[in-house]
């Protein structure tokens, strides 16, 4: 295999929460032995674990790649909503309705955590979620998405036959992200994997969008499958027996390079635009002291003096409102004022 071959750019880490159970230690000690140059988290709807595996990838020697699978509100989804209960389609079918952004430089991970950050503040009915109607060039730039697969904001609307509806989105995207945009595969063995592929791969060919493909780990192995679902089933408030819930497959483990390959020999180029992704990021977070406010700072202060400078500037603020509450609310009845005085001039 020449090259990388392939770069993994959608894990779930176990900081997807209730669906993810890959800790971020073991997932990389794989893509260690698989020699795997670059890897990209996508939690759902989250960056929670965006520092810790910067760190722990950078000390392996492996490219970290920060990522999010978002979910993305567009403008139809109500009428849409309707028009599928009509058809006796359960809301579920739709997916989690997301995409993956995935952060190239700090002015995009400061994009992205911004948008999440919204997401969470100002979603709709319980779901995080972010609205199409907040992205424009400005809060994307620095941002690379791809479409979010099977479950994501576009292949679950073929699937249910609104076809229109999905090219439409794909538009959406493609007008917003520009060469940022990439149709995103995936071959888990699913049913409807295989019957959106045709439609994916005409809509990228005739509008000239790149193709990639994607593995969507949840889990290590095909051994950790059956423990998997039992958490999924957990997650939704359901039992195993039941066959109305969501469900993945065996294959949603993380595979190695040799076995990406294998699996999408016949799109080579598909492969190539996951080396190029990570070869267009170049951030990743990083530790840093705690950025607190220099109250007392100024040009002719030295480092020590600035400290001292501060210490005085809190304690008089300090006293300044112990004298503030004397007048708000009193003092205790077996207490004098200057008895608090003392106690704050002590602590």
């Amino acid at each position: 295999m020449a090259g990388p071959g392939f770069v993994h750019l959608h894990v779930h880490s176990a900081f997807s929460l209730l669906e993810g159970a890959l800790q971020l230690g073991k997932v990389l000690d794989l893509a260690k032995a698989d020699k795997q140059p670059a890897l990209g988290i996508a939690d759902t709807n989250n960056l929670f674990g965006a520092l810790e595996f910067s760190e722990k990838a950078a000390g392996k020697g492996i490219q970290p790649l920060i990522g999010v699978e978002l979910g993305l509100e567009f403008p139809e989804i109500a009428r849409d909503q309707d028009r599928m209960q009509e058809r006796g389609q359960d809301r579920g079918q739709y997916g989690k309705g997301g995409v993956v952004l995935i952060a190239t430089n700090a002015a995009g991970f400061g994009n992205l955590s911004r948008l999440v950050s919204k997401a969470h503040l100002e979603g709709e009915n319980g779901r995080v979620a972010a609205k199409l109607s907040w992205l424009d060039r400005d809060n994307l730039s620095g941002i690379i998405c791809l479409s979010g697969g099977p479950e994501g904001a576009i292949d679950p609307w073929f699937t249910n036959g609104l076809e229109a509806q999905a090219l439409s989105r794909l538009g959406q995207l493609h007008e917003l992200f520009g060469d940022r945009f990439y149709i995103e595969l995936q071959r888990h063995g699913r049913p409807q994997e295989a019957l959106n592929e045709a439609r994916l791969l005409d809509y990228a060919y005739l509008r000239g969008i790149p193709l990639v493909a994607t593995n969507e780990p949840f889990y290590l192995g095909p051994a950790d499958f059956e423990a998997h679902d039992a958490l999924l089933a957990i997650a939704g408030g359901t039992v195993l027996a039941q066959t109305e819930r969501r469900k993945l497959t065996d294959q949603h483990y993380f595979k190695t390079r040799s076995q990406m390959v294998e699996l999408f020999a016949d799109l080579p180029e598909a492969l190539d635009s996951t080396v190029e992704i990570a070869q267009r990021v170049s951030y990743r977070p990083k530790k840093r002291d705690p950025v607190l406010p220099k109250f007392a700072a100024a040009p002719d202060l030295s480092d020590q003096e600035a400290i001292a400078a501060e210490g005085r500037a809190l304690a008089d603020m300090a006293r300044t409102g112990l004298e503030q509450r004397f007048k708000t609310a009193g003092i205790a009845k077996d207490k004098t004022e200057d008895e608090y005085r003392q106690r704050l001039e002590f602590e």
